[in-house]
């Protein structure tokens, strides 16, 4: 039977073209979309070493600034934790698919209200990164001092956070002493990234600290957890509130407060391990 050239050429093509389609979808159904959301007093600049080595694996990943920080000029006097969370949600509803939201330090309460508001068919997972984990009608300031009880007697080499703040004059904002920013935070970070963040590290609404979230265990309660827990941190040991909500897992890692800067590297493979 002869050979009909342009049919064997357009199977080929057809061939081509279904090949790369099934690739483009392997490789789209295998990526994720991480959101980050930054701690108080800071920005979207502290996950810049972080944010490419996700999206090496393949990944999409945002880090954005919650009202008041960064490169957003909101007056965060006026900030509420509201605000916070509209910010989560507007960005989580943008992603196609779902989202996977990362939280360090305050912005653990900050990913918890707004998984509430989002619900798992949005948010697949919540990783915690050394951040505060809350139950219904917990604030930033009460799972503080809840964990300070827990503590006990333990004291730490240096001042404590409140005693290294310095508020302003009507008492709704805060602000880290600069020669506090390093012991607290990155005691084990280089002097360049210490001197970057005491440059970048601004003021905080002290009403986002101080308002309870109001969480379910319908919709928060069923969105599965991860807490990596930062076991040189100096600002607060937050080994006891990884027990206030059920995690899937808990991952210990040996460095300070910040590890965006210190360990970059392996906090990387740490989330996209899980």
């Amino acid at each position: 039977m002869p050979v009909n050239i342009e049919e064997t050429i357009f199977d080929m093509k057809t061939i081509i073209i279904l090949f790369f389609a099934l690739s483009a979808f392997s490789l789209s159904a295998q990526s994720k979309t991480y959101l980050f959301v930054h701690g108080a007093w800071h920005g979207a600049w502290c996950w810049k070493k972080v944010v490419p080595l996700i999206e090496a694996e393949g990944n999409r990943a945002f880090a954005i600034d919650l009202p008041g920080h960064g490169e957003d000029k909101s007056s965060a006097a006026a900030i509420t934790l509201d605000d916070y969370v509209k910010k989560v949600v507007a960005v989580a509803n943008a992603q196609q698919g779902s989202v996977i939201l990362v939280g360090h330090s305050m912005a653990g309460v900050v990913i918890s209200q707004a998984a509430e508001v989002l619900g798992k068919e949005k948010v697949s997972k919540l990783i915690y990164l050394d951040a505060f984990l809350p139950k219904d009608g917990e604030s930033v300031l009460m799972l503080a001092e809840k964990a300070g009880r827990a503590n006990g007697a333990a004291k730490s080499d240096g001042p404590s956070l409140m005693e290294s703040l310095v508020f302003s004059s009507d008492q709704k904002t805060s602000m880290v002493k600069p020669d506090a920013v390093a012991p607290l935070f990155y005691h084990d970070c280089s002097a360049q990234d210490v001197a970057f963040a005491k440059e970048h590290v601004g003021w905080q609404s002290m009403a986002c600290l101080a308002t309870p979230v109001h969480v379910t265990s319908e919709r928060y309660g069923a969105i599965p957890k991860y807490y990596i827990l930062c076991t040189k941190a100096k600002d607060l040991d937050k080994s006891s509130l990884v027990n206030n909500m059920h995690c899937e897992k808990v991952v210990k890692l040996e460095s300070s407060h910040s590890p965006f800067f210190s360990m970059p590297e392996k906090l990387a493979e740490i989330i996209n391990g899980i």
